[in-house]
Formats: structure tokens, C-alpha cells, sequence
């Protein structure tokens, strides 16, 4: 009895500790969105943090089809687009006819019609047939975007102004640090209530439908229904994604609905990692830091992405979710620490590798184009058509490679040990 009551005991105990810790980050991160602007203030951070929220709200809504469901679309930003167009017209309509509708409520009204009316089709077949489909009406919208002026406004797009509508607590919602705050609210709840989906029956079972729909359809499920009811879902927050979009550049445009956006919001989620509800948080957060950073720097700033892209791919299919939560029995066993000289070891030729491949885009993309501007590398100038630029770059990839593969065995070594003192104290399976 006493054994049973200590048992009793250390399981309710457990639990509670897991509860604290599950409410604890969910309150530092909200803790965090608060305190952000109050230590960087300026108006480059705030639009910066601003775009980051509506990053973290897009890539949430894709995975919802292809971290949950296994849905890969290739036509995501149609709902974000229309919901930055439904903004725009529901907001100039309130200013039009006085309606007492405040700002705060406007990224409500986004993808969710659409997506509920073709949702029905897109979902009736997964796999290739969904991604082919979603391209296809991807491109039709976006298309139609240049066409249909009255809806679109055509290449300029629709304008609005968010200072015109109705105050709320006194806010007008002109100053960024307004807008700033209204976006983090909309990426709290979000957030809360994507992930209280995962933790539904729907959220499960939609997880059986991504792993095997077969045999979803012998327990009395409907695949079909559950793909529709999650791709609705995915539109509605994709679509409260675009309204805040809207909100903050008080436009929305063709750009919305473009490939590139879809293409962006995939990289987020698959570079962040499917697998994991903070993963696409993660790839957003590096996804729009990386686009701001680099538009400023290089004109080919896309060819990074493909580049970050495929090697995620080949060597972390798991994201960088993935890579953390790896080292998560590392830590909790202890051993850590033994692994992690041989990172910081196998970090300096792998640096030099991706030094050596910068030195050679950036070189071949300035001499193709006619700029002379020099290539700044760390603080050291290299000149793009200049032989020694050359010569380094070939120099740092060559030895920084075979450097690196030798480096990296010795992690794999490192992980090896780790790994088994891991295992044999019962935190790795």
C-alpha cells in the first residue's frame, strides 16, 4: 500500500511539474512579446518584430496541413492574400459607412469563406494530386489578381487607411509600436488555439489521416472530412495572417497571392521543422530575419534560401526542431557537455566552408551584373573580379570541406558515447 501510495505520489508529482513548465513557457513567450519593443525601441525593431508575428501566424496555419494532416500545398499564400484583400475592403467599408467596427476585430474576416468553398475539392484526393491542385488554383487567383481590378485593384493593389476606423481604449493604431501590439495579440491567440487544435480528437486524427488514412477510414472515419475541416482551419489563420499584413502596410497587393509568398511560408515550416508545434515558430523567426538582413546585402538573397533549403533537407529532415529536441536526452542524462567541444571544434571549418561558398556567389553574381562594389566578409574586403578573391574562395571551400568531414566524424563519435551513456540510464530508447 505505502509503495503504491509513493508511486501514486511521484506520478501526480511528475504531472505537475509538466504542467508548470508547459504553462511557463507559454507565459515567457507572452512575457517576451511584451518586453520586446520596451528594450528595442526603434522603428527598423518594430516593423521587423511586427513582420516576424505575421510570419510565425502564416507558417502555424501551413502546418496544420502539412505537419498535421500531411497535406503539401503548394498555394498557401491564397488564403493569406484574400484575407489581406477582405481586410482591406471590410476596412475602407467601415470608414465609408460609419459602421462601429474597431481595427482590432479585421483579421477575423480572412481565407475561411474561400477556403470552406474549395476545400471541399482540393481535399477529395492527398498526396500529389492535393499539391498539383493547390498549384494550379494558386496560380489562377493570382493571375485573376491582375485581371478582376474592381476586387484587386490590379498592380497597385488596394490601399487603406487603419487610422480612419474607430479608436478602441484610445489606440488610433497610428504609431507602429500600436500596430506591434495588436499583431502580438493576434499571434497569442493564434498560437493558443493552433495548438489546442493539435490536442483535439480532430488534431489526432488528423494525424492518422497524414500517417495511414486506410486505416482511419476501418475505425469509421471519414479521411475526406478530416482533411476538409483541418484545410479550413489552415485558411482561417492564414487568412487572419493576411488581414494583419494589411493592417500593417495599410495595402494589399498581387504580391499576397504570389508563388514567392507560398514559397516562403514552406521554408519556414519545413526549415523550422514539421514535426514539432514550436518548429515552424522557429523557421519563421530565421526565414523573415534572413529576408530583411539579406535584401539589404545581396540581390540574389533567394539562391541563400534554396541553398539553407536543400541542405536542411539532405541533412536534418527533422528541421531545427528536430536538431534541438535530438540533444534533449542528451541533456537530461548529462552528457551534454561531451558533445559539445566537438561542435565548437567542427564549427570553425564548417564556417570557413560557408565562407568559401558566400565569396563564390557573391563574386560570380557582382562580375555577371557589373558591380565592383567589394564583397564585405566579416569585416574584410574582397574584390569581386580580383584573383585573390578567387583564389581565397577556392582555398576556404577545398580545405574547409575536408577539414570539416573529418571534424564532423568526430562529433559522430562524440554523439556515439553520448548517446550510450544516455541509453543505459534510460533516457534514450
Amino acid at each position: 500500500m505505502n509503495a503504491t501510495t509513493t508511486s501514486a505520489s511521484n506520478i501526480s508529482g511528475k504531472s505537475a511539474g509538466d504542467s508548470l513548465r508547459f504553462y511557463g513557457v507559454w507565459l515567457v513567450g507572452i512575457a517576451t512579446l511584451i518586453l520586446l519593443p520596451m528594450i528595442f525601441s526603434s522603428g527598423g525593431s518594430l516593423t521587423s518584430f511586427s513582420l516576424i508575428g505575421i510570419a510565425i501566424v502564416f507558417a502555424l496555419s501551413y502546418n496544420i496541413l502539412l505537419g498535421q494532416t500531411g497535406l503539401l500545398s503548394f498555394g498557401h499564400a491564397v488564403h493569406y492574400g484574400l484575407g489581406g484583400f477582405a481586410a482591406c475592403h471590410v476596412m475602407n467599408a467601415v470608414v465609408s459607412h460609419g459602421w462601429p467596427v474597431p481595427l482590432p476585430f479585421i483579421p477575423l474576416l480572412g481565407g475561411l469563406a474561400f477556403a470552406m468553398i474549395i476545400g471541399w475539392v482540393m481535399t477529395k484526393r492527398a498526396g500529389t494530386v492535393f499539391s498539383m491542385i493547390s498549384l494550379g488554383i494558386a496560380e489562377l487567383v493570382a493571375s485573376s489578381s491582375l485581371i478582376l481590378r474592381s476586387v484587386f485593384g490590379g498592380e497597385s493593389g488596394i490601399s487603406t487607411d487603419r487610422t480612419a476606423l474607430p479608436k478602441m481604449f484610445g489606440w488610433t493604431f497610428g504609431p507602429q509600436i500600436q500596430v506591434y501590439y495588436l499583431i502580438a495579440f493576434w499571434l497569442v491567440i493564434s498560437a493558443i488555439a493552433m495548438y489546442a487544435l493539435t490536442r483535439t480528437p480532430l488534431g489526432r486524427i488528423s494525424n492518422a489521416v497524414r500517417d495511414n488514412p486506410e486505416r482511419v477510414q476501418f475505425i469509421g472515419y471519414d479521411p475526406h472530412v478530416v482533411r476538409y475541416i483541418a484545410f479550413c482551419f489552415a485558411g482561417f489563420f492564414a487568412g487572419v495572417a493576411g488581414g494583419l499584413a494589411a493592417i500593417n502596410f495599410e495595402i494589399a497587393n498581387a504580391a499576397y497571392l504570389g508563388a514567392i509568398q507560398s514559397g516562403l511560408v514552406l521554408f519556414s515550416t519545413f526549415i523550422g521543422g514539421v514535426a514539432f508545434f514550436f518548429g515552424p515558430i522557429l523557421g519563421a523567426i530565421l526565414v523573415t530575419y534572413l529576408q530583411l538582413g539579406l535584401t539589404s546585402v545581396t540581390g540574389v538573397w533567394q539562391l541563400y534560401f534554396g541553398i539553407i533549403f536543400i541542405g536542411i533537407v539532405m541533412l536534418s529532415p527533422g528541421g531545427i526542431a528536430g536538431l534541438i529536441m535530438m540533444h534533449r536526452p542528451l541533456a537530461r542524462a548529462g552528457t551534454l557537455q561531451t558533445v559539445i567541444p566537438s561542435y565548437v571544434v567542427a564549427a570553425v571549418p564548417t564556417l570557413a566552408l560557408a565562407c568559401g561558398v558566400i565569396l563564390t556567389i557573391e563574386s560570380i553574381a557582382r562580375t555577371h551584373s557589373g558591380q565592383s562594389s567589394p564583397i564585405n566578409l566579416f569585416g574584410v574586403a574582397f574584390t569581386p573580379a580580383s584573383p585573390m578573391t578567387w583564389a581565397s574562395a577556392a582555398i576556404l571551400i577545398v580545405v574547409g570541406f575536408f577539414v570539416a568531414r573529418l571534424s564532423w566524424r568526430r562529433v559522430a563519435d562524440a554523439w556515439d558515447r553520448a548517446a550510450t551513456i544516455a541509453r543505459d540510464r534510460g533516457y534514450l530508447a
